[in-house]
Order: C-alpha cells, then structure tokens, then sequence
C-alpha cells in the first residue's frame, strides 16, 4: 500500500519540478496528511521530500548544462532558483563544481566517451533466458541524480512472449545480512517496454535451494514510464548462502537504473515476497473438489 502511494506521490514531484512545489502539495497528492506523508516518504525513499524535490531538479538542470545552450541563470530561475548565486551554492553541494565549470569539463569527458560497456561495469553481468537479445551499458546522458544510470535495453524483435528477457544481475555472500530484513531499491524510469520490467531479489542456500524470491512480477513496469522508486524487500533466513539482486527486462524496450541501494530495514517495512494477502481467499476453497456452475 505505501509503495503505491510513493509511486504516486513521486511521479507528481516529477510532473510539477518546474513548478511550486512544497510538502503540503505533494502530501495532498497522494491523499495523506502532510505529517504521515512526511514519515513514510522518509522510511521509504531515504531522503524527506524537500530533499527529494531539490536533488531532482538540481539533476534536471545538470542535464541542461551539459545538453542544451540555455544561460546558466535561466536554468536557475527555471527550476525554482531566485537567483544563480543560490543556484550555484546548491549546484556545488552536490556536483563539487560551479555550473559554468561543470558544463565546460564534463561536457569534454562526455564527448571523450558517451558510454560504457557492459565488459566495464564491476560486478554486474548479464543473463536470462536469452541474453543476446539484449545489451547493457552505463549511460552518461540519462542521470537520475549524479550517477550515470545503467541502461538495459532490447536490441532483437523479442516478438509478445514475455518469457524471453534478458536481466542484469550480481550475486554475493549472504552471511553478513543473515536474520537481518534488507531492502534492495533503486530508481528506475521506462521506455516503450512491451512486456514487463522490474527489480528482482533472491536468496539461495548452500545447495542453490531458493529460500525467499521477489521480482516485482505482481507490480511490474509497462510502456513508458518517468523515474519512480521500487524496492524488494526480503528477510534473510540462517541457512542463507548467497543472495542475487538484479534487473529484469521482458520483451521489447529499455530501462535506465539509478541510485540504487542494499539496506537493512525494520521489521515495520513490509517484505514484498509472495502473493499479497489481500488478494488471497478467506478459508479454504472447495475441498471436496465440487464442479462449479459457471457462470
């Protein structure tokens, strides 16, 4: 339930960044009080919402730096700046460069070298069921904040069956989080994905027994979609040997991740493996196995 209203509290931050925006809006947005909206964007994105709010539009505007000709100023005044030395003291907080340098450098290292390839990113490899039909690099140009983003994205006609993917993935020990409840998160935003996208967490033991498994199947991502946070949330049993965490893409199209994040969480974090109970009967359904009427 949070995690819906997250998502859409967030994707009214990113259609008003250009506008006047404070807590009290987002807040009502998403149709909570501005004191329990405040609590549970905080426990569930790391940041509150003026931080939020702020480090987006400050990654907004390095994106125009770097892609556009637009004055320094108006880019300040555009993302809610009242002046460019306000602009700038924030700008250096989190680039470590005024903008006027950071568009001079960081212009020439991007035109030095737009992307990097999967052989190049530690740590990660890619798989699936048909991993050739895809292709994984860092992009530079599509930023969530101020890491470049991974990009995942199709490059063969996968044609409707969404059994074929291809997905980036890393595995590690599971001994340090052992009977601990992590969280794996990241930001991601979509483009014309025709089959489905999501995160995905996965915990093994010593003989590659799945202990605990969540990929976002029951809430996945679809066509084309602006930055959103999702998240998998996973308790660590004592026979945990190895955990996998990673990103899944069916079918056709492309995703970009960012800022991603491997956390432990309280227990007032709700785990997101398994069929929601909700969506589960009761009690228990026709035992003696009765032909039902239709209807």
């Amino acid at each position: 339930m949070h995690y819906q209203l997250i998502h859409k509290s967030i994707e009214y931050i990113e259609q008003h960044l250009e506008e006047e925006l404070d807590l009290e809006k987002v807040a009502k947005a998403a149709g909570l009080s501005k004191y329990h909206f405040h609590r549970v964007f905080r426990k569930y994105v790391n940041k509150n919402v003026h931080e939020y709010i702020r480090a987006r539009r400050l990654s907004q505007a390095a994106n125009l730096l770097l892609y556009s000709e637009e004055r320094i100023l108006d880019i300040a005044l555009q993302y809610g700046f009242e002046s460019q030395e306000a602009f700038t003291r924030a700008f250096k907080e989190i680039y470590a460069l005024p903008p006027a340098q950071y568009r001079a450098q960081v212009r020439q290292l991007i035109q030095e070298r737009e992307v990097y390839t999967m052989t190049e990113i530690t740590g990660w490899k890619i798989t699936g069921t048909h991993p050739e039909k895809y292709k994984v690099e860092i992009d530079p140009r599509v930023c969530y904040k101020t890491s470049p983003s991974m990009h995942l994205q199709s490059i063969e006609d996968t044609g409707p069956d969404e059994s074929v993917f291809g997905t980036l993935m890393q595995q590690f020990q599971a001994s340090r989080y052992v009977g601990k409840r992590m969280r794996f998160s990241g930001f991601i935003r979509a483009e014309e994905v025709a089959g489905w996208s999501g995160l995905w967490m996965r915990v093994d033991d010593k003989s590659e027994n799945l202990l605990a498994f969540d990929n976002m199947q029951n809430r996945s991502i679809r066509g084309t979609t602006e930055w959103n946070h999702y998240a998998c949330v996973l308790d660590i049993p004592p026979e945990a040997n190895v955990i996998n965490i990673g990103i899944l893409l069916s079918g056709n199209g492309q995703v970009w991740l960012g800022e991603c994040e491997f956390e432990e969480v309280g227990k007032d974090v709700p785990e997101t493996g398994g069929q929601a109970a909700e969506l589960l009967p009761e009690e228990p359904q026709n035992l003696k196995f009765n032909q039902q009427a239709a209807d």
